[in-house]
């Protein structure tokens, strides 16, 4: 007969269980809380001005921007027509540049995906490759491309689509680790070829999930092609930098941007809301058939 552990030994491994897992809570907590105050004190020390200080000034850049825009209301509508090509360059760059990291992303997704590699040796060599694209930054690329390629926004556009790839496709692995490997099986059984397996087994299975992801993350690409206006890479942002440069008496310009840049981001923040709560329900109700 095997011993059973009496009631109490049961109950003592778990209370010390639980006092470990409070310890180590405890000791994450006081390390993360004396990481960022030396972050500030160091951060603090080496500001130009102190942070106490100048806070009580937080506000007057921003009066003195929506002063000036609502001394000059009636600028702003021909503004916002003037500034909505730039704005649709934005959302394009956004748009391709997802188009390109998303297919790049399914790519890799599933060449670095157990079980469903094409080449099970190289999958950590596809995931290295994906853990380096999300650890650049999408300026410090478009910075170097701007300096090969020029202004423009296809630095902006390689540089996002670049981080896309590794982004989705680490989201897009985990998705497909999930998946039913028995359409796989039987259609290899067939002799179908490594295109149809994925085509026909995985894709079908995935979809929704991914759908769901790709339009997450178009909702980032817009704001970061928008930020990287800035450094000359094309779009809304590089009009907003200019209009800042130029100071007073263009901030009725930057108003204007900034309106365009937010109606924008809740309207499509609405739109893929809604079709990414449709994409799940539907795989749900789907899974919940079968």
């Amino acid at each position: 007969m095997t011993d059973i552990a009496p009631p109490s030994a049961t109950a003592e491994d778990y209370l010390a269980q639980t006092r470990r897992k409070r310890l180590y809570g405890a000791i994450l907590l006081a390390i993360f809380v004396a990481m960022m105050a030396s972050g500030f004190r160091l951060a603090d020390a080496r500001n130009a001005g102190g942070f106490f200080e100048g806070l009580h000034r937080f506000f007057d850049f921003p009066a003195e921007i929506f002063s000036e825009a609502i001394a000059k209301w009636q600028n702003i509508p021909g503004l916002l027509w003037r500034y909505l090509p730039s704005l649709i360059e934005t959302l394009n760059i956004a748009a391709v540049s997802t188009l390109i990291g998303g297919i790049a992303a399914i790519v890799l997704a599933l060449l670095s995906t157990r079980g469903l590699s094409l080449w099970p040796r190289a999958i950590p060599v596809f995931r290295r490759a994906m853990d380096v694209m999300r650890a650049l930054p999408e300026i410090v690329v478009a910075l170097v491309l701007i300096f090969l390629l020029g202004v423009g926004p296809v630095p902006a556009m390689a540089a996002i689509a670049l981080h896309t790839m590794g982004a989705l496709g680490k989201l897009f692995s985990e998705v497909a680790e999930n998946a039913d490997l028995k359409p796989v099986e039987g259609l290899g059984s067939t002799g179908a070829s490594w295109f149809q397996q994925m085509w026909v087994g995985v894709l079908p299975q995935v979809a929704p999930n991914w759908s769901s992801y790709a339009l997450l993350r178009f909702e980032i690409n817009i704001r970061a092609s928008a930020i990287l206006g800035f450094v000359g890479a094309g779009g809304i942002g590089y009009d907003l930098k200019t209009a800042l440069q130029w100071g007073q008496g263009r901030y009725d310009a930057v108003v204007a941007i900034f309106a365009l840049l937010f109606a924008t981001i809740i309207l499509v923040d609405h739109f893929s809301d809604r079709a990414r709560a449709r994409l799940v329900r539907g795989a749900t109700a789907k899974e919940g058939r079968i």
